[in-house]
């Protein structure tokens, strides 16, 4: 069986969220299967971080890039061979015309709930090609249970339509020290408006006295601009090898949003013995359960305030029974079974 897959949102230098996904589950694809043939749909040229041509996995480059799951892709798709059997995309957007079976990867429905916070270009898009992806799918994978729900619920999808993968963790190492000095609070994602960081900060600076840093982390978003706020840190995008001493030496890890579709930095905390603060809303209870600490609805800075004096407040055995129980739970979230439970589906659908 010959497989296609668009592969660009693994086709980029600083892999956060949807690019981590898509970059772990093609390199597990690339390493477990030897049986089927792959056909790699980009539109530049693959980095030297994606997988090495071989003989069962090619590149196909399309030009130009503009509107290219529009056009582009549904070209090559109609009239150049050969023509893959299935095509997997790992991300949102399917090609918008296909002369073969679709899948699509969905990692969250955030720009429904939330529509105030992202830009109109980017809400326009996300809603009318996200629809018509998931409508025109014969499969969908969705990266947590709580989005498998809002799926069905938005676009009146069947459940036995859609599969729960769940993302994996990197492997984190822990190289050196910290380079944060001191105790710090740590939140790592985009910045971005639904993560409630304007919350964080305002929570964070009312707690006083003030016995540590907060440390944010994590590349610029839409909508977002930087604070200038005393013990607030801003670090920008922080690379996998240097991400594992950051996280290790922080007195715990925040993540306040309104709405998480998986949260891998959770995640990974968990995996180091970092106790964990988020939000009990969307998929953060089913990721996390018990092991770890919540923020309670309606998210604002004084729900985030008790949090983080909580977290602060955690007595040394209980903390140290959480973590125990957070290494335990993280150990089921792995890229080789989210790989592994999507060439399943492709496989049966295909027989």
């Amino acid at each position: 069986m010959l497989i296609g897959i668009d592969a660009n949102e693994a086709n980029v230098a600083n892999r956060v969220g949807s690019n981590q996904f898509a970059y772990q589950i093609l390199w597990q694809l690339y390493q477990q299967d030897k049986t089927n043939q792959y056909l790699i749909y980009l539109k530049d040229q693959p980095l030297s971080s994606l997988p090495a041509t071989r003989q069962s996995w090619q590149y196909r480059i399309l030009r130009p890039g503009f509107l290219w799951t529009q056009w582009r892709l549904p070209l090559s798709l109609y009239f150049n061979q050969p023509r893959p059997d299935i095509f997997l995309t790992l991300g949102h957007y399917a090609p918008r015309f296909s002369p073969i079976p679709t899948m699509v990867c969905i990692m969250d429905l955030a720009f429904l709930k939330f529509p105030q916070t992202f830009r109109r270009s980017d809400l326009w898009q996300l809603k009318l090609w996200t629809a018509y992806s998931v409508r025109q799918a014969k499969h969908i994978f969705a990266i947590s249970q709580a989005t498998k729900n809002d799926i069905v619920t938005a676009y009146g999808v069947p459940e036995n339509k859609i599969s729960v993968v769940y993302p994996g963790v990197d492997q984190l190492t822990v190289q050196g020290k910290s380079p944060i000095k001191g105790q710090y609070l740590l939140y790592v994602g985009t910045l971005q408006p639904r993560k409630n960081l304007d919350a964080l900060i305002q929570a964070f600076t009312s707690i006083t006295p003030l016995r540590c840093d907060l440390v944010i982390a994590g590349k610029m978003g839409w909508k977002y601009q930087q604070k200038t706020v005393s013990h607030v840190k801003y670090l920008g995008y922080v690379p996998n090898e240097k991400l594992g001493a950051l996280i290790k030496g922080s007195a715990g890890l925040i993540l306040p949003s309104l709405y998480e579709g998986f949260g891998i930095p959770v995640v990974q905390a968990m995996a180091l013995g970092t106790p964990v603060l988020v939000s009990r809303n969307s998929s953060l209870p089913e990721i996390v359960a018990d092991c770890g600490l919540y923020i309670e609805p309606p998210f604002g800075h004084e729900e985030v305030k008790q949090g983080i004096i909580q977290l602060l407040s955690l007595s040394k055995a209980a903390k140290q029974s959480q973590l125990i129980a957070a290494r335990q739970k993280s150990m089921n979230f792995s890229w080789g079974k989210s790989a592994q439970k999507i060439l399943e589906v492709i496989n049966e659908f295909t027989l």
